[in-house]
């Protein structure tokens, strides 16, 4: 899980990795940052993020779903590395 802040920090290029979307092996995808976060000066709670996976799947999450991305140097790359499809925080 990524917090707001973060997510207003993303740059494009940036990595992502998807907690509930799986690979074939069982490891997390991985999810690129593909153009500028948008915020709104008016409403600091709001941010819209524009995500790509591979060649034809993109995407967007926002402040409503952030619990589903975390930073690939977060604690849990260890638990998509396993393959686990159980929640062991």
């Amino acid at each position: 899980m990524i917090t707001l802040d973060q997510a207003k920090a993303l740059r494009r290029g940036d990595i992502l990795h998807h907690q509930r979307n799986k690979n074939k092996d069982g490891t997390c995808q991985r999810w690129r940052v593909n153009g500028k976060v948008q915020i709104w000066k008016r409403a600091p709670h709001r941010v819209k993020v524009p995500l790509r996976c591979g060649l034809r799947l993109y995407g967007y999450i926002n402040e409503t779903n952030l619990g589903y991305v975390h930073l690939p140097y977060d604690a849990r790359i260890n638990y998509c590395m396993r393959g686990n499809h159980e929640n062991n925080t």
